[in-house]
């Protein structure tokens, strides 16, 4: 009887293996179909779009321009509610959050970059949040672009195109502050 089940559960263990190595192939019938790539794009945009909530939350405190203020509001609007679907995600593909450094992702800012924007204020402030978020999104959108090209999960795929069209637009708005 024990090797019955020994079997059994070797039999299950490996059509999980081996339906895992199909490569960008979804795992249909498994947590949701997605695969790989879907995983990574919300283990990693989860704690991307936390640092951007963390610079928006900022802004309120050390900008003297309202419409950095408005923008900043806007992301975290946005973004809070992104991170939340995304963790659902991951709680229902069976996936957990690896601890990763924040420089391996693209448009991360280093704790050292935090800290000078931190000791901001004003005009100064409004400038380096502009250009540091300006990088952020362009992570952002490269990290969404990878999604739609590699993904299967068809709403991961959905959020990624709102995160490129959203990311984009502020992109060109944050580009047009700087300029005025």
């Amino acid at each position: 009887m024990r090797k019955k089940l020994f079997l059994g559960a070797l039999a299950v263990a490996s059509a999980v293996v081996l339906g895992a190595c199909g490569g960008n192939d979804s795992m249909s019938g498994m947590d949701g179909d997605h695969n790989a790539d879907d995983v990574t794009f919300a283990q990693q945009m989860i704690p991307h779009h936390s640092q951007a909530l963390d610079m928006a939350k900022l802004v309120p405190s050390r900008s003297t321009d309202p419409k950095v203020v408005d923008l900043a509001g806007r992301i975290e609007k946005a973004q809070d509610p992104e991170i939340k679907q995304m963790q659902g995600w991951l709680t229902t593909w069976g996936a957990s959050m690896p601890g990763m450094s924040h420089e391996s992702m693209p448009g991360m800012m280093p704790a050292e970059d935090m800290t000078t924007l931190e000791g901001s204020k004003g005009a100064e402030f409004d400038k380096r949040w502009l250009d540091m978020m300006i990088k952020h999104h362009q992570g952002a959108v490269d990290m969404a672009e990878t999604e739609l090209s590699k993904g299967s999960n068809p709403e991961a795929k959905a959020l990624a195109r709102k995160i490129i069209d959203a990311q984009q637009a502020e992109i060109t708005e944050m580009q047009g502050l700087l300029r005025s």
